[in-house]
């Protein structure tokens, strides 16, 4: 056994003192190769500082030797000293072997700090010198695809899998279908996730399949991998609303109801599924069940202004009024706030006979809503019913410019003109 690894198993069995007296002697004395595969070994184990001593001792030995600025740069950005690693990798001359993998540690640099403009230069620059070199094309894939520039990352990612399917331990096919799909490109994306699953399976990967065969609209293929991924791993939250949502695409309202009662089980305060399961109890007319589900949502998230909407219109559909008075209030108190509440509110007081609280927020609604037919009407008719007529002919005037085809219009205008109260 000689130094190095006697070095090198002292420190493996945490003698720790002994270990670094012997470092000490091979900086001193030893032969430059002990030194260089001792800094190997002391960067795989962690220790860092001794390794940057040997590195700064061969660079006093091999001035300029670019393997070794390489390392020690590497040293000096783990330990978050960016600049001195910037000053180190200027050192190396272009004409060194070196200089390509220089190129692309700066860009690495250069994009920690958010100037990406700065690290493609640097990656083209080094593409220039090695054109065919693989981990220059990875290195520009991943700088597109973080920068959401999917098409850019697709063509780079394809060059390289010209000579092999995984750098790094990423899966390049993967980061195609998730750059293709993340560019809208669903269906172009589908037999990359195929191939990325046939090469590994990867429970991440097996959901981003299903989501973009959701978007692509293939519906019967994305229950069938949010299935699989659920037999996988029943704790993956995520997959329990977009299998719901892909049930109902299909009609099958009764297992998309199941699977957001799953995914609540699972998930217990996603207010999304809540709300959600509410609006599939509506459409399988279980107003009961659906008032339950947004009750929950809202439990969760009070002001959840979608949830709140959605039921505040359920009991105005079956006149409970109060309610949905009690519940926009509720709502309020969290600090939030829709104009449709005014809407709502004006709608739902002139039921309960409180017309002037009504006309106060008929006045409110009127900025937001001034041009929505349906409001219009709302506030037109109400005005009748107040005896405001010359206020009425306005709105139901401005509603017959919009529709001049509307019969019903021009006859409450010519009524209103005639005086009748008949209308």
């Amino acid at each position: 056994m000689n130094i190095v690894e006697e070095t090198v198993q002292l420190l493996k069995n945490g003698e720790i003192g002994r270990a670094e007296i012997q470092i000490g002697r091979i900086k001193a004395s030893g032969s430059p190769e002990d030194m260089h595969l001792l800094a190997e070994e002391l960067l795989q184990l962690g220790f860092m500082e001794e390794a940057k001593d040997l590195y700064e001792e061969l660079l006093t030995l091999f001035p300029g030797e670019g393997e070794l600025i390489l390392s020690l740069a590497e040293i000096f950005i783990d330990g978050d000293r960016e600049d001195e690693a910037f000053t180190l990798l200027e050192q190396i001359s272009p004409e060194d072997h070196m200089y390509p993998s220089a190129l692309l540690l700066e860009a690495d640099l250069y994009q920690m700090q958010g100037m990406d403009e700065v690290s493609e230069r640097k990656l083209i620059q080094a593409k220039q010198l090695l054109p065919d070199e693989p981990l220059i094309d990875f290195a520009l894939g991943e700088l597109f695809y973080q920068q959401g520039r999917g098409q850019d990352a697709v063509a780079s990612y394809q060059k390289v899998l010209e000579s092999g399917t995984e750098v790094g331990g990423v899966n390049i096919n993967q980061r195609i279908a998730e750059s293709l799909s993340g560019s809208g490109k669903f269906e172009e994306a589908i037999p990359y996730f195929k191939k990325a699953l046939d090469e590994r399976l990867e429970i991440n990967t097996l959901f981003e399949y299903g989501f973009t065969a959701y978007q692509a609209g293939f519906y019967e293929t994305a229950i069938e991998k949010f299935t699989e991924l659920k037999g996988l791993d029943r704790e993956y939250y995520s997959l329990y609303l977009y299998l719901a949502k892909a049930y109902e695409h299909l009609e099958d309202l009764d297992r998309s109801l199941a699977a957001v009662k799953e995914g609540i089980v699972v998930d217990e305060f996603n207010k999304d599924l809540y709300f959600y399961g509410g609006k599939i109890a509506l459409k399988k007319g279980e107003p009961d069940d659906a008032e339950k589900l947004f009750r929950e949502a809202l439990a969760i998230d009070p002001g959840f202004l979608e949830a709140a909407l959605t039921l505040i219109k359920l009991f105005m559909q079956e006149e409970r009024f109060e309610d949905a008075l009690e519940c926009m209030e509720e709502v309020r108190k969290y600090g939030e706030d829709d104009p449709q509440f005014d809407w709502l509110s004006a709608v739902s007081r002139q039921k309960l006979e409180q017309y002037d609280e009504a006309l106060n927020d008929y006045h409110k609604a009127y900025n937001s809503f001034k041009n929505n037919q349906d409001f219009l009407e709302d506030y037109g008719f109400f005005l009748i019913e107040e005896g405001n007529r010359h206020t009425a002919r306005e709105i139901f005037s401005k509603l017959a410019s919009a529709d001049p085809s509307n019969d019903e219009y021009a006859l409450i205008l010519e009524r209103l003109a005639d005086g009748q109260d008949d209308i």
